[in-house]
């Protein structure tokens, strides 16, 4: 399973990032092959308006079959769900650790954005 991590570094020991569109970075992570990929999120970080949905969209051309975030708005979410990519929401943590959860069970799967739209 491929999941995608929003990151404040290109490290899995990097934080993971709360916001999912505005992210820095994202990391994939492959629970099959133990491959992980760091992708740059730039375009995004400073966009007037879209940054959510691109982010969408971006995941799910990587391939993502999750998200784990700290934040998700409604565009973003409703982008994510129509892809069929789930969304787990994940408090300060490092992106290493936040995977390590996801694959024990211990994340909570989202039914629902937890953020307004352009949240900074």
């Amino acid at each position: 399973m491929k999941i995608l991590v929003t990151a404040q570094g290109k490290q899995t020991s990097d934080a993971v990032d709360p916001r999912f569109g505005r992210a820095k970075f994202f990391i994939l992570a492959d629970t099959t092959t133990s491959e992980i990929t760091a992708h740059d999120n730039s375009q995004n970080l400073n966009a007037a308006q879209g940054a959510g949905i691109q982010a969408a969209e971006n995941a799910a051309r990587l391939g993502a079959e999750a998200v784990i975030t700290g934040n998700a708005g409604p565009k973003a979410f409703r982008t994510l769900s129509v892809a069929g990519i789930k969304v787990y929401l994940c408090g300060q943590t490092s992106v290493a650790d936040a995977v390590r959860k996801f694959k024990a069970g211990e994340l909570k799967e989202a039914s629902a954005a937890n953020a307004e739209g352009h949240w900074a």
